[in-house]
């Protein structure tokens, strides 16, 4: 069944070849890489911490969170900053896309053949005339699970 969206822009993208999007209401600012400080004992998903002008910010690699494959070493990820119940984090991606209307087209279910980690926070999807835009509920997507989800590439 097909819902209508709560909204028509989205900032999308990319990880691990999926190309998501969230609501740009959610999205605070997108950075090129940031140089982490680590953090002690956090969970593996998070990469460390960046400072953004003065205010702490926790990394969150979206790969290792959504239990896709891991990036290469040599690439650098790029910063999705979104606010989540009044805190404000980073997604690390792969690249960015741009910023989408998709006024008047629905969203559909999240479809069952994706894998669990990634079904679990997205609220549905978007056909584009080119690709599938995965939709991310921010707040789901910064809820770090208290153990990893099995994640291909990651030991």
């Amino acid at each position: 069944m097909t819902t209508p969206a709560t909204t028509s822009q989205y900032c999308t993208f990319w990880a691990d070849g999926l190309h998501f999007g969230i609501a740009v209401r959610d999205v605070q600012e997108v950075l090129r890489y940031q140089e982490m400080s680590a953090a002690p004992r956090a969970p593996e998903s998070v990469l460390g911490l960046i400072n953004l002008r003065g205010q702490i910010v926790t990394a969150i690699d979206l790969r290792y969170r959504l239990g896709l494959s891991t990036r290469a070493a040599d690439v650098m990820p790029m910063n999705v900053v979104l606010r989540s119940r009044n805190e404000v984090v980073s997604l690390l991606v792969d690249d960015i896309g741009e910023v989408i209307d998709t006024a008047g087209a629905p969203i559909e279910p999240v479809p069952s053949t994706l894998p669990a980690a990634v079904r679990d926070v997205l609220t549905g999807v978007i056909a584009l005339p080119a690709a599938i835009l995965l939709v991310l509920d921010g707040d789901r997507t910064a809820d770090l699970p208290t153990s990893p989800p099995n994640p291909k590439g990651n030991p």
